[in-house]
């Protein structure tokens, strides 16, 4: 059995799609899964700063369900602030074989992205974890207090109750490497797309805009998107939601911008279906965004920047430097232009979304590593 443990954060988000999809994939294989779910939703200040400090809240829950569940493999997501390590040495007390999937750098980074003051941010690492305390990255000192405290205490406890740590992208893998990471314990298993969600074709010679897709955050990058767009008068379709709107629509102004707010996954499906292109601006080091796994398997080219797992996704075609409007503004221009160009990038992207991120794949290289770990 596959016992599953995710702390599930106050804005679902990429890592809790991860979680189902996995869990469904487990499913329909033939696999006994539990998922054992905590959220942070209504979680106040304080509860949260205990389950960090304490390095988890009642793991003996896991260690229950391990043992009546006969669980061979412990598979953890986010563990902050409610599993913690203490959830993990649990399962490992019970008998069960432990994986951390990490999907961002929470494990060094008090606010996960590793980014401030418009560039990735790589200060805190090895267990030194006073740049996030100076630099306050968690808004107060107290809050930045508690994690830096956290962080720095969590990391050797959990080097010894994780027997497989998990990285989505082979540059998030290397980064975690050169933050602290055993190098011994770090794999790559790239999130996947369902079989059901490849399209048969691309529709992307017949699309009627661009599309940026995600939450409307400054690392995104949507700016870069909106001037691209201006610059190559091509429309230009944003849906998500976030704090950086205001500044977003402010630099619409005048141009070809629709704002669309925050879709249910089937909207946005039926706005990829009409999208022409896509733009991944990215300014932080993003591992493995569904927005674009999702628009290669819609058969949609992709323009994605030079930053984390972006280039290994999209490819050198469709790779642009994060910082340079007049390369975003001529690739989109380029791709606008060309119908058939468009047609043959959108074919290649299904392909790649075969290939590198199907569902067949993605499980063999899953049980590799359950089988990695097993006794």
């Amino acid at each position: 059995m596959i016992l599953i443990l995710h702390n599930r954060y106050r804005a679902a988000g990429g890592e809790e799609r991860a979680v189902a999809d996995l869990a469904a994939l487990l499913a329909r294989r033939g696999h006994e899964v539990e998922v054992l779910e905590r959220s942070s939703e209504q979680l106040g200040p304080g509860r949260a700063a205990v389950g960090l400090l304490a390095g988890g809240i009642e793991p003996g829950e896991i260690a229950r369900i391990v043992r009546r569940r006969r669980a061979r493999v412990v598979h953890a997501h986010n563990i902050h602030p409610l599993f913690g390590w203490r959830a993990l040495a649990a399962a490992h007390a019970a008998g069960a074989r432990t994986l951390l999937h990490l999907h961002n750098y929470r494990l060094f980074c008090a606010i996960g992205i590793a980014y401030r003051d418009g560039t990735p941010c790589f200060r805190c690492r090895k267990g030194h974890t006073r740049p996030g305390l100076r630099l306050r990255c968690r808004g107060s000192w107290p809050e930045a207090a508690v994690y830096a405290v956290a962080l720095r205490g969590q990391q050797p406890p959990l080097f010894d109750h994780v027997d497989q740590f998990v990285a989505v992208s082979d540059a998030q893998a290397a980064q975690l490497r050169d933050l602290g990471l055993p190098p011994s314990l770090s794999a790559t298993l790239a999130n996947f797309i369902p079989d059901d969600q490849i399209a048969a074709g691309s529709a992307a010679a017949d699309g009627e805009f661009a599309l940026a897709a995600g939450r409307l955050t400054e690392e995104k990058g949507f700016d870069t998107a909106i001037a691209a767009a201006r610059t190559a008068r091509v429309p230009l379709v944003i849906a998500g939601a976030g704090p950086d709107e205001s500044r977003l629509r402010a630099l619409a102004e005048g141009a070809d911008v629709r704002f669309a707010g925050r879709l249910e996954p089937s909207d946005l499906a039926g706005l990829r279906r009409q999208a022409a292109v896509v733009l991944a601006p990215s300014r932080w080091e993003e591992p493995c965004p569904y927005s674009v796994l999702e628009a290669l398997a819609a058969g949609v080219p992709v323009l994605a920047s030079d930053r984390g797992g972006l280039p290994a996704m999209v490819g050198e075609a469709g790779t642009l430097p994060a910082i340079d409007p007049a390369a975003w503004s001529d690739a989109l221009s380029e791709l606008w232009q060309d119908p058939g160009m468009r047609s043959r990038r959108g074919e290649q992207a299904i392909a790649r979304a075969r290939e590198q991120f199907g569902e067949d794949g993605y499980y063999e290289r899953l049980i590799r590593l359950y089988d990695g770990v097993s006794p």
